[in-house]
């Protein structure tokens, strides 16, 4: 019968997290509680990430108290436990040839923080205090960037950092890539210096301009990075931010996502 830990975290995805996960403390030999596996830990994690249930509404099949939990996922998202295996699999994604790097899309979308951190009035939501994730996704609408930003600030600051932050990937031939061959955006990243900030990097720039184009036409390319939205979305944690860490759980949710396509 397959537990809950199994279900959650299957062999080859811990393998993937056993790799980075920090090693346990050294301890006296003698008495004391036995530590709580890291295994267990992860699936109450991805429990909390999934289902946006709060720490202390953990059930107890984890086998840890949610304090444990908690305090775990804090000390991970310090060490970047979430980041390495995004990494890892979207390298062997490139590896099988299933990024693909013709079109590439940037899109944005806005979620409630109540913690603080990366953080600003929200004006889609009535000013409440929000943050924004951005992400560009391949042709398929896998992330290979994504990034954390307060809720006012311009979607077009965001896209050199992002495009900056695209790691080196390996390919199915040749050398690493790092570069798409186009990058569609909307309206919001219509500025000169961006497409030719761009453009000096090879670069060619889809962007909608203002007055001009029609955004249904790039919509039909640039609907899978909506499509990853609701996709992370069905992380509900990421819906309503209550840590003050804003990239942890979305590097989890990233990674995941590109896991399911790598297993298909």
């Amino acid at each position: 019968m397959v537990t809950s830990v199994e279900r959650l975290v299957p062999d080859d995805l811990w393998q993937l997290f056993q790799d980075v996960v920090p090693p346990a403390p050294t301890r006296p030999q003698g008495g004391g509680r036995r530590r709580a596996g890291d295994r267990e830990v992860l699936a109450a994690i991805l429990c909390v990430a999934t289902s946006g249930c709060t720490w202390r509404q953990l059930p107890p099949v984890f086998g840890a108290s949610w304090q444990t939990v908690h305090r775990r996922f804090t000390a991970w998202a310090r060490a970047r436990v979430g980041a390495t295996p995004h990494r890892v699999v979207r390298d062997r994604l490139g590896e099988r040839g299933d990024l693909d790097w013709s079109r590439c899309a940037l899109d944005a979308v806005s979620v409630r923080a109540t913690q603080g951190g990366l953080t600003g009035p929200n004006p889609t939501d009535r000013g409440t205090r929000g943050s924004k994730i951005h992400l560009i996704t391949d042709r398929n609408g896998l992330s290979i960037s994504v990034g954390v930003s307060a809720a006012t600030t311009p979607d077009s600051q965001a896209l050199q950092p992002l495009v900056r932050g695209i790691p080196p990937i390996r390919s199915r031939r040749g050398p690493r890539r790092r570069r798409p061959a186009k990058l569609h955006a909307d309206k919001a990243y219509d500025h000169p210096h961006l497409r030719r900030w761009l453009r000096a990097r090879g670069i060619t720039p889809r962007i909608v301009r203002r007055g001009v184009d029609s955004g249904e036409r790039l919509g039909r390319h640039r609907w899978v990075s909506e499509r990853t939205i609701s996709w992370l979305f069905g992380f509900r944690r990421l819906h309503r931010r209550d840590e003050r860490r804003a990239d942890h759980f979305l590097a989890i949710a990233s990674a995941l996502i590109c896991y399911r396509q790598l297993t298909k």
